[in-house]
């Protein structure tokens, strides 16, 4: 069993930055790959970043990458976001979701443990 919270949401001007963590719970969260998906209202959840379990593969969708950087911190069971050149239009609920196999096409459906999310707002 593996809980996830997620942390650093929060108001952030267009063009700013903010680092959320994802902090596990549990001794087997090492052996998890992670994906960090976002969700706005009205909306799909879509992913944002992916990492393997030994934090050597990542995957990012065209629309964040160059701007997101997903990494973890196994010895401290945390799993970093760092988002960079944020826009409005990414205003939106994050949340960090785990799963066994790393598969950076995997769907939401396709993750077993969630967090609560934490709010992200960009303004313009």
């Amino acid at each position: 069993q593996v809980q996830l919270v997620e942390s650093g949401g929060g108001l952030v001007q267009a063009g700013g930055s903010l680092r959320l963590s994802c902090a596990a719970s549990g001794r087997t969260f090492r052996s998890y790959a992670v994906g960090w998906f976002r969700q706005a209202p009205g909306k799909e959840r879509e992913l944002v970043a992916v990492i393997s379990w030994s934090g050597i593969m990542t995957y990012y969708p065209d629309s964040v990458k160059g701007r997101f950087t997903i990494t973890r911190d196994n010895a401290k069971n945390t799993v970093y976001l760092q988002m960079n050149s944020l826009k409005p239009e990414e205003t939106a609920v994050y949340y960090c979701a785990a799963r066994t196999n790393y598969n950076g096409r995997a769907q939401p459906q396709d993750y077993n443990y969630w967090g609560q999310g934490t709010q992200v707002t960009v303004s313009s």
